[in-house]
């Protein structure tokens, strides 16, 4: 087998002579020696192992059961993982890739990615149960960067064996507070669409899930956060370190060793006086205030940084009162608060006002009608929307901004409210700006506030701005894209520094707010049009959801019953058949606002009635939905009946038409869910397997079909 292995350094050097453009990595990035001298290295590993680079190996993944116990056994890494990897996936996304995410071993335990690149993975077992160890699959990113303890990029025939020769994987450790790896973060894809900006972002991700561990891990313990720039604090750039009482250093993320110059083990020998010159209690003191402003502090070695202290009020302050008797006191009651009270908002790193430990019971009793009011109050049965707020329940309470896109009426504002009222800050403010109602003269002074005489016409004492207003709960900005291209400079600043300075002051007003925007703006266009700034974008895409249209969705009718039993709480009001079908075959351009206001207008008028008719409804929305339906082909509505059968316009033969469907006696007895299928099935198969072409077709999303067909696939 020895006599067979070429170094990965030669085989460059040979291709290169000879002027071979097979791998766009040699173009695109610097022969790097540290890279080529790691691929020579488990190449060696491999030889040596006796691996073969041509025969195919056993590639039979985990039974089923054994997946299961590997899932389980790192269900607090898929806890923290998923949400980011949803976020990684979305910056992907259409790029022939997946996300991946292995265990300490090398198994994959769950991945994400482009439907069509899943199923050219699954040819060579990249899924989950199967592990990608060196000793099992040869050098690849995964395998190798659990050997080598950190990032890894392998590309194309880098790859020891010759079937993955088609991947180009990018893959970065996950490590606990302690420096142990956790497992692996990886994106893999088709080597024809290598970008050298993939591996930075699963570096940055990675770096996100070790940050969300040690804050889980931490959770009542003092984080210091600092980075050398002040600008940097509160980005994925800043370091974190976890202080217990006493002043020990027990925990650190990446960032911090990174800037400390010290490992894991040596940082361990410091504690807070000996690596920052200052004390628990006078962090304790200076940061109990929402307002305080970052410290500066010194190393021994003359390196300068700025720290600011997190901590969770109510257990430091009892520690902090305890003080006084000593420090076994201060443990003793500190303990005691943790095991007794849930964890409640921090200072000022989290919910910004002290919420009393008593106050723990009431929050508690309040939770039911919370839920009620938040997301769970969401869910009528669309799977869309299903898994819109599932993604957002992993992401709440963990400062992840979020982006909801969607049409104007979607329910964007009620998405948001429903966010707040289930996080941790539903007891602190919800501000909502819309950028767009607000004259671009005056929505500076109204986001960030001002001083008395700061311009003509203002108020006498000055005014608060709205994102102060927000401090410790919820800022959300509405129509995002609207906002002045001057603006969102200043935007960036404040949501990096947390810090906002009022339109005619020289004093920055410390800010912690949770960030939730909305759009129906396509914001990468308008990123290419030079309309809205890139940094921007990517600082508010935390986790980026999209609201489907009331017509994509699956749940009219729920909808419908859920707003005529609020409109209507003291009698039972229904739709007639006829108004029944005319809905159903509507196109809702309004969505979820407009018929909101059709089935309030009809609910007055039906006062004493119990249905309403088509007497009940206002002359344009009929006339809409009649011109609505004779424009439009019968093929495009899903799983409805047409209100009126449209002979004029006939749908392609492949397609079922909902008429053709219900005048079917075969066809009659089948459930909606069932000839939604099969019309989305033909439509791929009218066109030729092309799912763009098909969704064009439908009227409906590639997400949409591609989901739809997935649940139709046995599990």
């Amino acid at each position: 087998m020895a006599g067979s292995y070429t170094p990965a350094s030669a085989g460059l050097r040979v291709r290169a002579a000879q002027g071979d453009v097979r791998r766009p990595i040699a173009s695109a990035l610097p022969l790097d020696h540290s890279h080529v001298s790691k691929i020579d290295n488990s190449h060696e590993r491999c030889a040596a192992l006796g691996l073969s680079r041509i025969e195919r190996l056993d590639f039979s993944p985990l039974g089923r059961t054994d997946l299961v116990v590997a899932r389980e056994r790192n269900q607090r890494l898929y806890a923290h993982a998923a949400p980011v990897m949803e976020m990684l996936h979305e910056q992907i996304v259409n790029s022939d890739s997946m996300v991946v995410l292995c265990d300490a071993t090398g198994t994959i335990i769950h991945s994400i990615g482009d439907h069509d690149f899943l199923n050219r993975a699954s040819k060579v077992a990249l899924q989950p149960g199967v592990n990608w160890s060196e000793q099992a699959k040869g050098t690849n990113a995964v395998g190798t960067a659990l050997i080598e303890e950190s990032p890894t990029l392998v590309h194309a025939d880098e790859h020891y064996m010759h079937a993955n020769h088609f991947l180009t994987c990018s893959a970065a450790p996950i490590l606990d507070p302690r420096g142990n790896i956790l497992g692996v973060l990886d994106v893999s894809g088709d080597q024809r669409t290598y970008h050298q900006h993939t591996m930075g972002l699963v570096k940055m991700s990675a770096r996100m899930i070790e940050n969300h561990w040690l804050t889980d891990d931490y959770r009542n313990v003092m984080r210091l956060h600092f980075h050398s720039r002040v600008e940097f604090i509160g980005t994925l750039m800043e370091g974190i370190l976890a202080v217990s009482q006493d002043g020990k250093l027990v925990g650190a993320n990446r960032g911090a060793l990174e800037q400390l110059g010290l490992s894991g083990a040596a940082l361990r020998m410091h504690s807070l006086p000996s690596l920052f010159g200052t004390s628990v209690s006078a962090l304790v003191d200076r940061f109990r205030s929402p307002l305080a402003q970052p410290l500066p502090v010194e190393l021994s070695n003359g390196r300068q940084f700025h720290v600011y202290a997190r901590f969770n009020w109510p257990v430091w302050h009892g520690m902090e009162a305890g003080m006084g008797a000593g420090a076994g006191t201060g443990a003793a009651h500190m303990g005691t608060q943790v095991s007794d009270a849930t964890p409640v908002g921090e200072m000022p790193g989290g919910v910004a006002s002290a919420t009393p430990v008593r106050e723990t019971t009431a929050r508690s009793a309040a939770a039911a009608p919370a839920e009620r009011a938040g997301l769970a109050s969401l869910t009528t049965g669309d799977a869309q929307v299903g898994t819109l707020v599932d993604k957002i329940r992993r992401v709440v309470n963990r400062d992840i901004p979020i982006l909801i896109l969607g049409e104007t009426g979607t329910g964007k504002e009620l998405l948001a409210r429903a966010i707040h009222q289930d996080s941790e800050r539903a007891r602190q403010p919800f501000v909502a700006v819309n950028c767009a109602s607000i004259p671009e003269t005056l929505i500076e002074a109204e986001l960030f506030g001002y001083e008395e005489g700061a311009f003509t016409g203002a108020r006498r004492k000055g005014a608060v701005g709205k994102i102060v207003q927000a401090n410790g709960g919820t800022l959300f900005l509405d129509e995002i894209g609207d906002m002045p291209l001057t603006l969102q400079a200043h935007l960036l600043r404040v949501l990096q520094e947390r810090q906002v300075t009022p339109l005619g002051s020289a004093k920055a007003v410390s800010v912690d707010v949770m960030l939730v925007c909305a759009t129906h703006r396509n914001l990468r266009e308008m990123i290419e049009q030079k309309s809205f700034r890139e940094d921007l974008y990517y600082r508010l895409n935390g986790l980026a959801v999209r609201l489907p249209p009331l017509r994509e969705r699956s749940d009219l009718m729920a909808l419908v019953d859920r707003i005529l039993e609020r409109e209507n709480p003291a009698r039972r009001l229904r739709l007639s058949p006829d108004v029944l079908r005319l809905f159903q075959g509507y196109q809702w351009p309004g969505n979820v606002r407009q018929l909101f206001n059709v089935l309030r207008t009809a609910s007055v008028m039906a006062a004493g009635d119990a249905a309403i008719t088509r007497d009940h409804l206002s002359d344009d929305f009929i006339e809409d939905a009649r011109h609505a339906a004779v424009q439009r082909p019968a093929a495009v509505v899903l799983a409805t009946p047409e209100p009126e059968p449209v002979a004029a316009r006939a749908a392609p033969a492949e397609m079922a038409t909902p008429a053709a469907v219900f005048a079917d006696p075969v066809q009659a007895g089948r459930s909606l869910e069932d000839i939604e299928l099969q019309s989305i099935q033909r439509a791929v198969d009218a066109a030729g397997g092309n799912i763009s072409v098909a969704a064009k077709q439908l009227g409906i999303s590639r997400n949409t079909i591609y989901r739809k067909l997935r649940w139709k696939t046995p599990r």
